[in-house]
């Protein structure tokens, strides 16, 4: 099931895609009106009742019309994973070895735009780089969540773009806040694909495109903390409640590690697709004046 987030004619909503439509759940089960989909998730059953009403209902809305927003827009948290690809550590060429436990530090919902949209280059750099991850969202509150168990507790997956301003991220000794923050300078989307579609699916195949050529490409085998390990491993310090995000890791290749760097710029085509998900496509645009 793939479930959307989306404004149409003035108002917010979410809903379930069916062909090039969607099934408005505006008014056909408890709790979704008007909501976002983090409170989808805090209901109980809320699945299994917007399965029924994918199942009853004809698409109601075209997809033509619709305004994408990210598929979480009110999460609690967004945690996000440094260096977590194999070769992806030698990019940066400072001598360390891979780490026994995984890289983290935080993003926020202003940060993020929905598929279709322009990430924004700000007016303090022209560093505005790339990252394709996969995103997981969490579905089911927990602590200490055992590796073996982690397919309970998430209820879904999306494709992100982990935007990041290049030169903000060396401004001091400890920097991934502030260049990770921009407003505007990455991305989620197009939906959440629910996490029974995808749990069987074997190792997931990501690819970033930049004006359709291909700049990132591997597959979750490569991953050196996998989903299990990481949601293990997080939900030790803090409670993963529904809607939390998690962004788990860009591949090789982003366009800082090219010589001379790959920054986007105005007019460029963001494109980071993942099997079993879809394509997350996005523009570029600079920050207007106020």
């Amino acid at each position: 099931m793939r479930i959307v987030n989306f404004a149409c004619k003035g108002k917010s909503g979410l809903g379930i895609i069916k062909g090039d439509g969607l099934v408005s759940l505006d008014g056909r089960m408890p709790g979704a009106s008007g909501k976002c989909l983090r409170a989808l998730l805090e209901t109980p059953d809320a699945m299994a009742m917007a399965r029924l009403v994918s199942a009853s209902f004809d698409a109601d809305v075209p997809l033509s019309e619709i305004t994408y927003l990210p598929p979480i827009t009110a999460q609690q948290k967004c945690i996000c994973v440094g260096v977590n690809y194999k070769n992806r550590n030698a990019e940066y060429k400072d001598g360390s070895n891979d780490f026994p436990r995984p890289s983290l530090f935080c993003r926020f919902a202003g940060s993020f735009v929905g598929h279709q949209c322009s990430v924004v280059r700000p007016f303090e750099s022209e560093q505005l780089d790339y990252e394709g991850e996969i995103v997981l969202v969490i579905g089911k509150r927990g602590r200490r969540i055992p590796s073996e168990k982690v397919g309970e507790y998430i209820a879904g997956a999306t494709c992100g773009n982990e935007g990041t301003i290049r030169d903000w991220t060396k401004h001091s000794k400890f920097n991934a806040t502030q260049g990770k923050n921009f407003q505007a300078s990455g991305s989620m989307g197009p939906w959440l694909v629910t996490w029974d579609e995808l749990a069987d699916k074997g190792p997931l195949h990501i690819t970033t495109r930049i004006n359709q050529e291909i700049r990132q490409d591997d597959t979750t085998a490569n991953m050196l903390h996998d989903f299990g390990s990481l949601i293990n491993y997080i939900s030790t310090f803090i409670e993963l409640v529904p809607g939390d995000v998690i962004f788990t890791g860009t591949p090789t290749g982003a366009g800082v590690r090219f010589d001379p760097p790959r920054y986007l710029c105005p007019g460029d085509r963001i494109e980071v697709s993942i099997d079993g998900i879809g394509t997350l496509v996005n523009g570029v645009m600079d920050e207007k004046e106020q």
